[in-house]
């Protein structure tokens, strides 16, 4: 029995073909793997996926020795199995193209056209699987004047508008654009790939027709702005940065407290009331100037010094203790280390630890969906370049022992 003939979960069954790198189509694959799908990552021999090589930090084995594996790599790839293939030698094509053929998603981020020199695009493999389910992530999309150029999260960013709202104001200390600290561009678009392939997943079951889903992560990041677009398009008026703060809500924002900050985040007038009272300060909630959201938004820099009059007073613990108690919503600004030693982060079990092939074992993020009958399953870890061509190979395309060894031979595989 193979590993992938006894998955379970939401999506057993299901086959994808990964022939993404870096992270926007791996975390989608990752996430389809998560939830029961069969996903085989096509790398390319002796070096595999970029994120292989993007470390420090390495994974370290059960002596403490640094491996091979990034930290990157390790953390948009578990539950996959890792196929190696040459792509510019024919049978490393015909192998890939084979796969394809028995495939109910392709997952792809090469340039646009970029794999039509190998009989690896749209049309190519539709000819032999009509029921293709095919996602093809660009920086740009298919068509359109930039269509061509290669696209980076980080630029994105900045194209896209997030970095004009990220950030302090102009002429302020410190002021200026600033990018997100993680690739959220590229998360996002794994997200909404995710959704696209069920969603034509969906239609498959209904019509028997596959089809070319076209995701570019510029699409992504303009549809992201949320109610930043819609405060531009409605209201006519350029967002401005305002650091920390809502541009629709107050208070929402941070506030220094005697040893450090915190955010206090009040999304209505009734919480106000309750903030005002924990502050001691009861007035304010009577006081035209910030009796309601709107009056509170007009003055916001009034409202603002005050408060930090008096959260200044008090340490963070002894506020969010307080805030807690009267339901009014407020927390600390947590480093990384301290998430991951957060009482209801552990209680969720959002860290993970998995044996890996390499010695020891791998912690990793865990999965943040909750299903109550087909729970995410957490099979096996990253894997390490090509680990399972010979299983792959033979269990999807009955390849037997001999033609891997002459494929190997011929350094197709």
């Amino acid at each position: 029995m193979t590993a992938a003939s006894n998955i379970s979960g939401a999506l057993a069954g299901l086959r994808v073909l990964d022939l993404s790198r870096v992270l926007a189509g791996p975390w989608s694959g990752q996430l389809l793997a998560d939830l029961g799908a069969d996903v085989v990552k096509i790398e390319r021999p002796e070096s595999g996926d970029d994120t292989r090589s993007w470390g420090p930090p390495w994974l370290r084995d059960a002596e403490g020795q640094e491996t091979s594996e990034a930290a990157y790599y390790l953390c948009a790839n578990r539950n996959k199995r890792s196929v190696t293939a040459d792509l510019n030698h024919p049978d490393g094509r015909l192998i890939v193209q084979r796969l394809a053929a028995g495939a109910d998603v392709v997952i792809e981020n090469f340039k646009v056209d970029g794999l039509r020199q190998y009989g690896l695009d749209y049309e190519s493999l539709k000819s032999a699987n009509p029921r293709l389910i095919y996602c093809s992530i660009t920086g740009f999309g298919q068509t359109g004047p930039y269509a061509a150029r290669p696209g980076y999260d980080f630029l994105i960013q900045a194209m896209g508008g997030l970095m004009d709202l990220t950030g302090l104001p102009d002429g302020a200390n410190g002021g200026g654009p600033v990018k997100v600290g993680v690739a959220l561009v590229d998360v996002m678009t794994g997200l909404y790939a995710t959704i696209a392939i069920l969603s034509a997943l969906a239609h498959r079951e209904r019509s028997g027709d596959g089809q070319h889903i076209d995701l570019s992560l510029l699409d992504v990041q303009v549809a992201t702005l949320a109610n930043q677009a819609l405060n531009f398009l409605v209201g006519g008026q350029r967002p401005r940065r305002l650091g920390n703060a809502h541009p629709n809500i107050v208070p929402y924002q941070d506030f220094p407290t005697a040893d450090g900050h915190m955010i206090i985040a009040v999304g209505n007038d009734r919480q106000f009331v309750k903030l005002c009272a924990v502050l001691d300060r009861p007035a304010w909630s009577a006081d035209a100037r910030f009796a309601s959201n709107p009056q509170r938004v007009a003055n916001r820099d009034e409202l603002v010094e005050l408060m930090r009059g008096v959260t200044v007073t008090r340490t963070t613990s002894a506020w969010v203790s307080a805030m807690d108690a009267a339901s009014v919503p407020c927390g600390p600004i947590n480093s990384v280390e301290r998430v991951f030693e957060d009482p209801q982060v552990q209680s969720r079990g959002m860290r993970v630890e998995m044996d890996h092939p390499l010695g020891g074992v791998v912690p990793l993020v865990a999965n943040p969906i909750r299903l109550s009958a087909t729970p995410v399953a957490y099979r096996h870890a990253p894997p390490v370049l090509g680990q399972h061509t010979d299983e792959v190979l033979q269990s999807w395309l009955g390849i037997d022992s001999s033609e891997l060894v002459a494929l190997r031979a011929r350094r197709a595989v």
